[in-house]
């Protein structure tokens, strides 16, 4: 399987970017369901109450997305490393992993699939600085580093 980091990292950033664009409109649904509920003199507080709630949600929600958006922008594409680390791509005998940021499972053009990852993903902290060759266990089963992208 030949490995595109460009392409994994741009499927990455949409899935970002659409995250980004359902938060805002939910937002934005919001906005107008609280400004419609002013208008009414009998609206519900309770009503009210939750929607408020759920803007704050989703704006902490849009908050990660633009954070994730951000450390994706700090990836270098064409930095090369022998070792696991943050903008790695790793390919193991079981799947491809991109550490970047936690999306999970994007689907690439070819129909493989890769899982993009955070460095504070579980299975990352037993990839972290392991190179091509090395070996490690996750949920039980016994994995090895094919290739570090």
């Amino acid at each position: 399987m030949a490995i595109n980091k460009k392409e994994i990292y741009y499927k990455s950033l949409e899935a970002v970017n659409r995250r980004i664009e359902k938060y805002e409109k939910e937002m934005d649904m919001i906005k107008e369901s609280m400004e419609a509920n002013d208008v009414k003199t009998d609206y519900d507080e309770d009503n009210k109450g939750q929607l408020l709630g759920d803007f704050e949600k989703y704006a902490e929600y849009l908050n990660q997305a633009q954070e994730m958006k951000e450390k994706l922008a700090a990836i270098d594409l064409d930095h090369y490393s022998e070792t696991v680390n943050f903008g790695s791509v790793v390919e193991t005998d079981k799947d491809l992993y991109f550490v970047a940021v936690p999306i999970g499972e994007i689907e690439l053009e070819d129909g493989s699939k890769v899982f993009s990852i955070s460095t504070e993903a579980p299975i990352y902290e037993l990839m972290k600085d392991k190179k091509a060759g090395d070996r490690f266990s996750f949920k039980e089963k016994e994995r090895e580093i094919k290739k570090v992208h």
